[in-house]
């Protein structure tokens, strides 16, 4: 049956911007089941969208997974696999991390809805975006999400609110299909001076992993456990929307933080 699953209809169908529908990534850490594979690969087709990236998963490329399929074989043909969650998302300028609530890394969350409207607006204006699913036991990792810029909640019946992987891949997948329905603009995106380029998720973990370096050789955490710290830093740069140029200028200030705390230490030891 081909009855349009939007009340938009069948005329809307051309009003879909190709450009953002294609900067649109959807990225599996650590599938356990290869059929969950399969399920979200047919998930993503049937709501218009092409690119799905395997990190690490248990069981793959297995038979049950085309099976599950169901004639979305060449997404499962095309998708990308890598061994990290940053591999996936290096060239990324948002990162949505799908996960329950009651996390001890604190992110802005979003709805399936409200976290739709955001990927497909920065995909429009020609950022490069990723949804990212987790385990189906245990979903992503701490450390997983601190990877992300936010994250998705599905508010499920609270009485049970166990929810199969490529059913939350499919929910998520509708709600890109509605929001890109619902009037992205299909017009080219302004041309953006080189310096003004979003940082990319790899620019931004460079800095944080200087900025970790530098907070160390300056002494400023004292003796305390430095991730709740950082986990706040985080979240702070998260909110500027920082720049390729902002990126550079921020890390030029830490570089000569550490040079002044090698001097002050008589120069012993190396950060980089």
């Amino acid at each position: 049956m081909n009855t349009p699953l939007s009340p938009h209809g069948a005329a809307f169908a051309d009003s879909v911007s190709p450009g953002a529908a294609a900067r649109l990534r959807v990225v599996l850490v650590g599938t356990q089941h290869p059929g969950n594979i399969g399920a979200a690969a047919r998930a993503l087709k049937t709501m218009g969208l092409a690119r799905l990236v395997l990190v690490a998963p248990e069981d793959y490329p297995a038979d049950e997974a085309y099976r599950r399929a169901a004639g979305a074989d060449d997404l499962l043909g095309d998708a990308l696999v890598v061994d990290t969650l940053a591999d996936a998302v290096a060239d990324c300028h948002l990162v949505l991390g799908c996960t329950a609530r009651s996390r001890r890394v604190q992110l802005e969350e979003h709805a399936p809805r409200q976290a739709a409207a955001l990927a497909i607006g920065r995909a429009a204006a020609g950022g490069e975006v990723a949804l990212v699913f987790g385990r189906e036991r245990t979903g992503l990792s701490n450390e997983e999400l601190q990877l992300c810029h936010a994250a998705v909640h599905i508010p499920a019946n609270p009485e049970y609110s166990s929810l199969n992987l490529a059913a939350a891949v499919q929910v998520l997948a509708y709600e890109l299909r509605i929001a890109l329905l619902d009037g992205v603009p299909v017009a080219e995106p302004v041309p953006v001076h080189p310096d003004e380029v979003p940082a990319s998720h790899a620019h931004l973990e460079g800095f944080f992993t200087q900025l970790g370096d530098t907070l160390d050789a300056i002494d400023f955490h004292k003796g305390r456990a430095p991730d709740s710290a950082m986990r706040k830093l985080r979240r702070l740069f998260a909110k500027a929307d920082l720049n390729e140029q902002e990126v550079r200028l921020l890390r030029g200030i830490l570089a000569d933080a550490q040079r002044m705390a090698r001097l002050a230490g008589g120069g012993a030891g190396s950060l980089s």
